[in-house]
C-alpha cells in the first residue's frame, strides 16, 4: 500500500507519495487544474490511499479519486494543528505531513455525504443567501422612507404596499433609487419561490422531515436543514456527538481540579444553529415541556436567558437526533410539565414556603429529564407527543415509589 498526500489548489497541487514503510517514493508538483492532477495520479503505483484537506470542491475530488484510489480520506482543516500552527508552512511540507498522517492512520476525517445530500445542502445555503438579500432590500427601503419622512403602511411588503411605494411623487434620483430597490425585492422574492419549490419536492421524499415536524416550533425549512446536515444519524456514536458536530457545546479548558467552560464552539454549519435558536424561541411558547426546560436552566435570572436559549436549542437537537434514531414522534414530558405547574403555583418552585415543622413525604423516584427511553411506535393510533417515560425497571432500580428510604 502506498500513501499519497495532496495539498490541493485550483491551479497547482503538491503531491507526496510514501511506501509501505513510510519512506518517500516520489514528490512532484502538478501545475494545472484538477484534470491534470487526476491524470498524474493514474500513473501512481498501485494500490494507494490518498488524503487531502476539505475545501471548496472536495466532493467532486472525492468522487473522482474514489475511482483511482483504494481509500480516500478527507482531512478536517481546523483539526490539523500540525499544519496550520506550524512556523514553517509550505505546500510541499503540508503534502508531506498529510501523507505521514495517512500512513500513521491519524488523520482527523470529515464526513463526505452523497452527491444528492451535498446538492441539497448547497440549495439550503443558497436560500439563506437569498433571504439575506431580501432582508437587505427591505431594510434599504425602510431607510429610504425614513430619510424622506414618509410613514409606511403596515402592509408595505404586500402588493398594495409596493404599489403605494411606486406611486410616490419623488424627484428623478429618488425615483430611480426607489424603483431599483423595489425591483431587487421582487427579484429576491421570485428567486426564493423557485428555490423553495425545489426544496419542497426534495422534502416530500424525506420521511424524517415529517417526523421532525412533530417537534413544537420546527417547520419545513428547519426540519430539512436538520435532515440534510445530520444525513445518517447512525454515524454518530452517541447523541452527545450531535451537539458537538453542530457546535452547541461549550469550549472546555480543564486541568487538574480546575474546569473552565466558555462560549460554544460554533463548529459545524451556522445555518442550523441559527434555525435551532429560532425554533427554541417558538417551542418555549408552544410546549410546556420545552418551556419548563428553559426556565429550569435560566433559574429565573434574566442574565441567563441567552445561556438558557442555547441550552434549549441543544436540547431540541438531541431530541431530534433521538427521534431519527428510534423513529418515534414527539411526546410531552409529564415530569417537566408537572415541575412547571408546581413552580407556577403559589409557594411552588425549588424552595416553596412551608409552615414550621412541616415534614414533606418521601419523594418518588424521578428519572433525569434529559434521558429518553424509547418505546415502539404503534401504527394504528395517532402518535402521541414524544418525551421520557418511567419504566417499571427504572422504578425497581430506584427502589420503587412504595419502598421507604432509610
Amino acid at each position: 500500500m502506498y500513501y499519497v498526500g495532496l495539498d490541493v489548489h485550483q491551479y497547482r497541487t503538491s503531491v507526496e507519495i510514501l511506501d509501505c514503510n513510510g519512506k518517500g517514493v516520489k514528490r512532484l508538483e502538478v501545475r494545472g487544474r484538477w484534470p491534470a492532477l487526476l491524470e498524474e495520479l493514474r500513473k501512481a503505483p498501485r494500490p494507494f490511499a490518498v488524503c487531502y484537506e476539505a475545501s471548496c470542491g472536495y466532493g467532486y475530488l472525492y468522487e473522482e479519486l474514489s475511482k483511482l484510489a483504494q481509500r480516500v480520506t478527507v482531512a478536517h482543516p481546523a483539526a490539523l494543528a500540525w499544519i496550520y500552527k506550524s512556523k514553517k508552512k509550505h505546500d510541499r511540507i503540508d503534502a508531506i505531513k498529510l501523507a505521514k498522517l495517512l500512513y500513521l492512520d491519524e488523520v482527523p476525517t470529515v464526513h463526505v455525504p452523497a452527491r444528492e445530500i451535498r446538492l441539497w445542502r448547497q440549495t439550503i445555503e443558497f436560500r439563506q443567501k437569498l433571504l439575506q438579500m431580501r432582508v437587505s432590500a427591505k431594510n434599504q427601503i425602510r431607510a429610504f422612507l425614513r430619510e424622506r419622512g414618509l410613514a409606511a403602511p403596515k402592509n408595505l411588503w404586500s402588493g398594495k404596499g409596493l404599489a403605494w411605494l411606486r406611486t410616490l411623487e419623488l424627484d428623478e434620483a429618488a425615483g430611480l433609487h426607489s424603483e431599483l430597490l423595489i425591483d431587487a425585492l421582487q427579484e429576491a422574492n421570485q428567486k426564493m419561490q423557485r428555490v423553495e419549490k425545489y426544496l419542497n419536492r426534495v422534502v416530500d421524499r424525506q420521511s424524517g422531515v415529517a417526523l421532525l415536524r412533530t417537534i413544537p416550533g420546527i417547520g419545513r425549512r428547519s426540519a430539512e436543514a436538520l435532515m440534510a446536515y445530520i444525513d445518517d444519524v447512525q454515524r454518530f456514536g452517541s447523541i452527545k456527538e450531535v451537539g458537538s458536530y453542530f457546535g452547541l457545546i461549550p469550549c472546555q479548558d480543564a486541568s487538574a481540579d480546575k474546569n473552565h467552560l466558555g462560549h460554544i464552539t460554533r463548529e459545524g454549519p451556522a445555518t442550523v444553529r441559527k434555525l435551532l435558536c429560532e425554533v427554541a424561541w417558538v417551542a418555549i411558547r408552544r410546549s410546556r415541556t420545552v418551556g419548563a426546560y428553559f426556565q429550569r436552566v435560566m433559574h429565573h435570572d434574566p442574565e441567563r436567558k441567552k445561556i438558557a436559549l442555547i441550552a434549549t436549542a441543544h436540547y431540541l437537537l438531541r431530541v431530534a437526533a433521538s427521534m431519527l434514531r428510534s423513529g418515534e414522534c414527539w411526546r410531552e414530558s409529564v415530569e417537566l410539565t408537572q415541575a412547571a405547574t408546581e413552580a407556577d403555583a403559589p409557594g411552588g418552585g425549588e424552595n416553596p414556603s412551608r409552615p414550621q415543622g412541616f415534614s414533606p413525604p418521601p419523594n418518588a423516584p424521578r428519572l433525569p429529564t434529559d434521558r429518553f427511553l424509547p418505546s415502539p411506535l404503534s401504527p394504528s393510533p395517532p402518535p402521541q407527543p414524544w418525551a421520557a417515560q418511567t419504566t417499571l425497571k427504572a422504578l425497581h432500580d430506584a427502589g420503587g415509589p412504595s419502598r421507604q428510604r432509610k
